[in-house]
């Protein structure tokens, strides 16, 4: 496997997270400032390493594995700890909510693109516009839910968090229907030979 920059930046999002996870739990004054600013980080590391890979040729197949394999994990990683530290003030049954909704479903598609791709469709599961859509809900929603205090002392950043989330949620389940709806042909076929067979 050769390195490149776009997969360099793609490893240290993952890298980044134990450390994400010690600062997260410090009771530390700063902590919820510096968790803050590397969540941010590594979200424009994931739009900045594709960008890169595009630009100077260096897209490869480790590369497009690897991506997802890294924004999915910083994700999940932030809303199991914003499951157990819920700086909303709502209930925390609707942060685990949330939280079961938008891991289960990557766990869903993902393992539905991987099935898609050995049996040659995987074009029927290309990442949709509202799936973009999704993305930038979610990291919009968890920065201000990792900040947690109020912005001069009447902003409720943590709770305009939770909308957002929300917002995340419910596109959350709209795009994995997209997906599922342009599978379907490709899994009622695979359901009907492995009747046959």
């Amino acid at each position: 496997m050769k390195l490149n920059l776009p997969i360099i930046l793609t490893l240290s999002r993952i890298a980044v997270i134990p450390v994400f996870i010690i600062i997260f739990y410090l009771d530390e004054v700063w902590s919820r400032e510096v968790c803050t600013v590397l969540f941010v980080l590594a979200a424009f590391t994931d739009w900045y390493d594709g960008h890169l890979a595009r630009k100077y040729g260096q897209m490869t197949r480790f590369g497009a594995f690897l991506d997802p394999v890294a924004d999915k994990l910083m994700v999940a990683v932030v809303l199991v700890l914003l499951v157990d530290e819920n700086p909303t003030g709502y209930p925390d049954a609707w942060m685990a909510l949330a939280a079961v909704v938008i891991i289960g479903r990557e766990i869903t598609i993902s393992a539905l693109r991987e099935w898609m791709a050995e049996v040659g469709e995987s074009s029927r599961v290309a990442v949709s516009y509202i799936g973009k859509v999704k993305t930038a809900a979610q990291l919009v929603a968890l920065p201000f839910m990792i900040y947690e205090q109020d912005l001069w002392g009447i902003i409720p950043v943590a709770q305009i968090g939770f909308w957002l989330l929300y917002v995340a949620v419910i596109l959350t389940i709209w795009s994995m229907f997209i997906y599922l709806r342009g599978a379907w042909p490709a899994l009622k076929k695979g359901a009907e030979n492995d009747k046959n067979s």
